[in-house]
Parts: C-alpha cells; sequence; structure tokens
C-alpha cells in the first residue's frame, strides 16, 4: 500500500512536526491546517524542497463536508490514504462554572467530532486495502482529570475510549488504531503562561524538561511504522515521567 498521510492540525507545533517526520519516513503527506494557511504552505514547500511530496488543505475538521473534500484532493493528488493522524485540537483555560455552552460544544465539535468525521472519511480506502493506521493525539489530562481544563481534558479523555473502541473494531480488517499521550510540549501554546509556571511544569516532571514536538512525531512515526504491527488500543505517553 502506498504511503500516503493526512495529519490534521499540522501547520505549526507538534502537527507540524509529525507531519515533516512522516515526510522523511517516505509518506506523501497532507498537511491540514484551519487559521495558519501561512505556515501550512511554508511547511509543505520545505517538504517538496528536500524531495518530498506534500499538499496544505484547508478544513475545519469538525465540519463534515470540509473533511470529505480534504480527503477528496489529497486523494486526487496522491491516492488512497493509508495513514490518518488526529491531531486537530483546541483548548480553553477556565474554571468550570466560566466555561460556557458554546466554548464547551466547539471543543468537542474540533476534538472529538473532528476525529469522528476524519476516521470516517478515510475509512473507506482503509478498509478496501484491508490495511492502514490511525493515530489519534489525546494527551496525559486524557489520563488524568486537569483543572481548569475540564472540556479540553473530557475531550482527550473520549479520544482514548474511541481509540481503543475503534481499535476493537477493526483490528480483523488489518487496520490498527492506536494513541499518543503527550506530555508538557514546548510549542506555541505555552507562550501565554507564566516562565514561573513553566518552570513548575518543569519540575513537576521526573526528567527536568518540556517534550518538544519532534519526540513527539517520532512516537507517531513509530506507531505508524511496521515495527509496530503487533500494537493496536495502545496508548503511548510521552511525558518524561510527569505521571509517575
Amino acid at each position: 500500500m502506498t504511503k500516503i498521510a493526512i495529519v490534521t492540525g499540522a501547520s505549526r507545533g507538534i502537527g507540524s512536526a509529525i507531519a515533516y517526520r512522516l515526510s522523511k519516513e517516505g509518506y506523501a503527506v497532507c498537511i491540514n491546517y484551519y487559521q495558519s494557511k501561512a505556515q501550512a504552505e511554508e511547511l509543505k514547500n520545505r517538504i517538496i524542497s528536500e524531495g518530498g511530496n506534500a499538499i496544505a488543505v484547508y478544513a475545519d475538521v469538525a465540519c463534515r463536508s470540509e473533511v470529505d473534500e480534504m480527503v477528496s484532493r489529497t486523494k486526487e493528488a496522491f491516492g488512497g490514504v493509508s495513514l490518518l493522524v488526529n491531531n486537530a485540537g483546541i483548548a480553553a483555560y477556565s474554571q468550570f462554572q466560566d466555561l460556557t455552552g458554546e466554548t464547551w460544544r466547539r471543543i468537542f465539535a474540533v476534538n472529538v467530532n473532528g476525529a469522528f468525521n476524519a476516521c470516517q472519511a478515510v475509512l473507506p480506502d482503509l478498509l478496501h486495502e484491508h490495511a492502514g493506521c490511525i493515530v489519534n493525539i489525546s494527551s496525559i489530562w486524557g489520563q488524568n482529570g486537569a483543572s481548569c481544563e475540564t472540556a479540553y481534558s473530557s475531550t482527550k479523555h473520549a479520544i482514548i475510549g474511541l481509540t481503543r473502541s475503534l481499535a476493537a473494531e477493526l483490528a480483523p480488517s488489518g487496520i490498527r488504531v492506536n494513541c499518543v499521550a503527550p506530555g508538557v510540549i514546548r510549542t506555541d501554546m505555552l507562550n501565554t503562561l507564566d516562565k514561573s509556571f513553566l518552570d513548575v511544569l518543569c519540575e513537576q516532571t521526573p526528567m527536568g524538561r518540556l517534550g518538544t514536538a519532534q519526540e513527539i512525531a517520532a512516537v507517531v512515526a513509530f506507531l505508524a511504522s511496521e515495527e509496530a504491527s503487533f500494537i493496536t488500543g495502545q496508548v503511548l505517553t510521552a511525558d518524561g515521567g510527569f505521571r509517575l
């Protein structure tokens, strides 16, 4: 099966690192973006300049028709999808009583419904080949509760449930579904946090530092590889020991 990947939320941060790493693993990559078109195009051009294949495609993963269009464009460019990485996600930091229904619904729409939409959209290709792989990006807050991030944590718990259930359903068809639960990773998302708070997070991590997007990308590349051919339904935590 040709190695063709869609990475949602791939214009920056962890998603960008995943898309770039997969290109180095021989995948033709669809770089999905929602707001950061310039960064997505820059990544696409970098991959192509280094001998890889990539396209940058806009889609709000919460909108099924846009996800279907993204998959169609990927198939037109490269062929049937063999790997889906559900990375797109948003968060909101607030006390629960201050969380609006609109914010709650939007976080679920992107983080959970987005994964649902993308999985259903690529599944016909995977089932046709009786092969392929889905890697979902959860979080350590999908394993533990997260104070003042109730909506985000709830969606990341849901992603783990989706991973395990879908893995059981698709295993007889030769399709693997796994999950990565990153710890505190140094990305743009942390730029709004005070340095003192980041220092506390480092202290709470036994390895004494924050993770990098490239380290998460390496975990995704492993789960998508033949070396992980007997692994499905698993949650691989990459958190520097944060949850020990």
